[in-house]
């Protein structure tokens, strides 16, 4: 029999799954999502997420609390008599009524290889690290952390020029198709649990703004490294002198370049500057308010001159 399924998740990430789901002929019996938020070009329009939007396209019950502190809230999750509860990139800790809120518990899908980067940030973490691999995992869910027992796992490797966002994107359809097979095998009663070991376990940290800076006193791979890890969003920047006046610079592509001077100084008219050890060139930047350009297209709307020091 098909599974009784409520679905919980946020953004794009969460949506191939809830598709895939459907798709295979769950009943979806409701989806629980983020609240709408002021968005809009001027922030005064309360937008719907990406997984409220695809629910409603599906002719799925959406739901929105702000948490679970509501005992009402948790009454009505009860009253779904879900099989199971999925869960995606939801933003919300969940309760302990939650977790064991339905016959099987809740299932997470997680965009790491726990127990490593366990938390907020596992794509960008993991980049920005320098691993050469990531991946994702099933898990039922505990009241930790994602620290409950591992169901599947479905290696991803992570290219040297491969940024966030691009790693997002794969990741997302990996992860939609190894929950549907994770769905597949616990209706058929043949899904294994395995602990995760605590030895390795490393946290992923939510990216603050603090850390975005570009620090040019850092060895080239790991400026490179910072660069992918955040790029599109939010972007690692540096600040360069325009007209006269300070200018942040998003960097959203790199790579790492021959040569060396004193950290943060143009070294050549391609735009590579150099590091603590080695040197960098962007590839793609982006002025504040501005579009997307190839290094060549900036560098023609806005020339540097070699010997310039960016901060």
């Amino acid at each position: 029999m098909p599974l009784r399924i409520i679905f919980m998740g946020t953004p794009e990430f969460s949506v191939p799954t809830l598709v895939a789901l459907a798709e295979a002929g769950h009943e979806i019996v409701a989806v629980y999502t983020q609240p709408p938020r002021p968005g809009g070009r001027r922030g005064l329009d309360l937008q719907k997420s990406p997984v409220h939007q695809a629910a409603e396209l599906l002719g799925i019950p959406v739901l929105t609390p702000p948490n679970f502190k509501d005992a009402g809230d948790r009454e009505t999750f009860a009253k779904f008599n879900a099989d199971v509860a999925v869960v995606v990139a939801y933003g919300l800790l969940l309760p302990e009524e939650i977790l064991q809120g339905t016959r099987h518990g809740c299932y997470n899908g997680h965009a790491s290889l726990l127990p490593r980067w366990r938390g907020a940030a596992p794509i960008q973490r993991a980049i920005m690290a320098g691993d050469r691999e990531t991946g994702m995992m099933v898990m039922k869910m505990d009241k930790g952390l994602d620290t409950g027992p591992v169901a599947l796992t479905k290696a991803v490797a992570i290219g040297e020029t491969m940024t966030a966002g691009e790693l997002h994107d794969k990741l997302m359809q990996v992860g939609a198709a190894l929950m549907k097979e994770a769905m597949a095998k616990l209706e058929a009663g043949d899904l294994p649990l395995t602990p995760q070991p605590e030895e390795g376990a490393v946290y992923a940290a939510k990216i603050s703004k603090a850390e975005t800076r570009i620090d040019f006193t850092k060895p080239a791979g790991e400026v490179h490294n910072h660069i992918r890890g955040l790029s599109p969003f939010p972007g690692a920047w540096f600040e360069l002198a325009i007209a006269g006046k300070p200018e942040r610079i998003k960097v959203l592509n790199s790579e790492k370049a021959a040569g060396a001077g004193e950290a943060g100084t143009i070294l050549d008219e391609a735009l590579t500057i150099a590091c603590g050890e080695g040197a960098v060139r962007p590839t793609r930047l982006q002025k504040a308010g501005g579009k997307p350009l190839a290094v060549a297209e900036f560098l023609r709307g806005t020339p540097v001159a070699r010997g310039t020091r960016i901060a």
